[in-house]
């Protein structure tokens, strides 16, 4: 048995076609190539399932969409920061699933659309983090939400903002995250783990598209920097409860469960969960990856906890 024959029969499929394509690397594409890529990848997450209400909503520039799953109020609040590798990714690469989300975890979800790089570098995604989160703690109440019951969740590069957003607010003695979902995240710019040797290569988000992103956003600032690479903090004592979601063959798979150890070891309430056969944004792939519908439920379940 190879290595490929252990990834679900959807997920190899696709990665075999990457390799017979070459393995393009994504520092050969434009950004909006990279941007309109990822658009087209939305109709494997499955059918756009109705939700009883959508509203896009823009407040000072910032652009968000609220799923409403039905007409009541004080439901659980979730924050969610589209993955993208920080340079793509938008209000329609994850509406699908967000619908998903809202419907089975009986949630009102505030997907936020941040600015990207390279038009708009660090700390311009951090920034539109926090400040969506106020908006939303001021507003979730006109939208059927409780402002009591915050959860920040995002995938990749999403994940990575949604911890730092916490951590920030944390400094300030800010308690208003009841938790955590990070979604194979982005963790350390430097890409040094032992995964990013293994899986960097051939299972299409690979270290090039990982690590360019990282570059396109931070610049010039030392990889080792606290918010460019939260893996490594000495602060994460008090964060919410946090549960984390890695996937077998992905180049961040290391990160994420080290991420998990160190929270352990900060006294965090901590789960991770790896999820077997599928590659780096998987959560996105529910119409061809069994695992990611399966996912998409287990985030809900946590909705509803």
């Amino acid at each position: 048995m190879t290595q490929f024959d252990r990834l679900e029969p959807g997920i190899r499929e696709a990665v075999e076609q990457f390799i017979r394509d070459g393995r393009p690397s994504a520092r050969l594409q434009t950004f909006e190539e990279r941007r309109k890529g990822y658009l087209a990848t939305i109709e494997l997450a499955g059918e756009a399932e109705p939700v009883w209400k959508i509203e896009d909503l823009t407040f000072e520039e910032m652009r968000l969409r609220i799923y409403r799953p039905l007409d009541e109020s004080g439901l659980p609040v979730m924050i969610y920061f589209h993955g993208g590798c920080f340079v793509s990714g938008d209000l329609e690469t994850h509406d699908r699933q967000l619908r998903q989300l809202a419907n089975r975890g009986r949630c009102v979800v505030v997907a936020v659309h941040y600015r990207l790089a390279p038009e708009h570098p660090y700390p311009a995604a951090h920034d539109d983090a926090v400040k969506a989160i106020r908006i939303v703690k001021e507003h979730a109440p006109e939208w059927g939400g409780s402002a009591e019951d915050l959860t920040l969740a995002g995938d990749s590069a999403g994940g990575h903002i949604a911890l730092v957003a916490s951590l920030r607010l944390k400094s300030e003695g800010l308690s208003w995250i009841r938790r955590l979902i990070l979604i194979y995240p982005m963790l350390d710019a430097r890409g040094a783990s032992e995964s990013y040797e293994k899986y960097g290569d051939d299972y299409i988000v690979t270290r090039d598209m990982l690590l360019s992103g990282y570059e396109a956003y931070f610049g010039s600032m030392p990889p080792g920097h606290p918010e460019a690479s939260p893996l490594h903090r000495d602060d994460l004592a008090g964060l919410p409860d946090t549960f984390i979601l890695t996937a077998e063959f992905d180049p961040l798979v290391d990160e994420g469960e080290e991420l998990y150890r160190r929270l352990l070891q900060a006294g965090v309430s901590a789960q991770c969960q790896r999820y077997l056969g599928v590659n780096h944004g998987f959560f996105q792939l529910g119409r061809i990856s069994p695992a990611g519908r399966k996912a998409i439920g287990d985030v809900a379940a946590m909705m509803r906890s």
